[in-house]
């Protein structure tokens, strides 16, 4: 098959894994900037131009879209929907995941396992916010971050205030949400293929921070799964409509939390974990790229 990454990282170990597992497969792998894409919108004809040319011969894209380009990554994500191009990841789910407000409300919907979570932007209520995400110490993070960036830890009622007082000022949406003492610098990473988790690992911080991502300084270990573990994560991946993603939850003294579907999760599992996910994901890109496309029932 004639295979697209989008990906803005060439040399990016996740893309270079994907180009190698697929072309080792037998597969004609290309890999596009998707910020370098623009795309004709005339009637009956939906086009992706690259570097002067028009990307018509693509029969897969692999979408490796980053937090900061989201919008103008899944628009090209969904010009190559309208062209009838088969990707591992759908436009509004990327769109759908990356809200981090959106994200909870769905999966609380569907019984899924989440932390307290409060959302707010302008309220003067501080003192009920608070309350309602179960007390000080508490998580604040922006609607919208990755990689551990825009996530505070207020130890305090006032700390939470002030910290709350600054994103109104700044006019930022924010969500408050409940520290889990029992997994404080810790959580657990599920990558997701078509319904089946493939590696799973333990990342913990190495010093003081309550942030446990590897782009934070974390470290990785292997991690075996509970039975209930595996299946919140394959009910959270169903949930939101991803069939390829990374969910991170915490151990909780109720059950796994899930704290976050990943749409585009790197590939550094592989190397924690030994396991080939590079090669699950265009087994799962072979399997289902001949076949319609799903239809999305989750919503927006």
């Amino acid at each position: 098959m004639r295979i697209a990454i989008l990906s803005r990282g060439p040399g990016n170990i996740s893309t270079k894994r994907l180009k190698q597992v697929a072309e080792a497969r037998g597969h004609n792998v290309q890999i596009i900037n998707h910020a370098e894409c623009y795309v004709t919108v005339e009637k009956s004809r939906p086009v992706v131009r690259y570097r002067g040319e028009d990307l018509k011969d693509i029969e897969v894209i692999i979408p490796r879209i980053g937090q900061s380009i989201t919008g103008y990554g899944t628009a090209i994500v969904r010009q190559f929907e309208m062209q009838g191009v088969y990707t591992t990841t759908s436009s509004i789910a990327i769109n759908r995941a990356r809200d981090k407000l959106r994200s909870m409300q769905i999966l609380a919907r569907a019984d899924v396992g989440i932390p307290k979570t409060v959302f707010a932007r302008e309220t003067t209520d501080v003192d009920d916010v608070v309350e309602q995400a179960g007390g000080a110490p508490l998580i604040i993070k922006v609607a919208r971050g990755t990689q551990g960036n825009g996530v505070v830890l207020a130890e305090t009622r006032k700390a939470a205030q002030a910290v709350m007082q600054a994103f109104y000022v700044e006019g930022v949406n924010f969500l408050v949400q409940e520290f889990v003492k029992e997994s404080a610098g810790e959580d657990i990473r599920a990558f997701v293929v078509g319904g089946r988790v493939v590696a799973s690992m333990k990342r913990q911080s190495l010093d003081d921070d309550f942030r446990s991502n590897l782009h934070q300084g974390g470290e990785g270990t292997a991690v075996k799964l509970t039975d209930e573990e595996r299946k919140t994560a394959i009910k959270a991946a169903k949930t939101m409509g991803l069939g390829i993603c990374g969910v991170d939850m915490m151990r909780s003294s109720r059950g796994p939390l899930v704290l976050e579907v990943n749409p585009s999760p790197g590939f550094g599992i592989e190397e924690v974990t030994g396991r080939n996910v590079a090669e699950k994901v265009i087994e799962y890109v072979e399997q289902n790229a001949k076949g319609k496309q799903r239809k999305d029932r989750v919503g927006a």
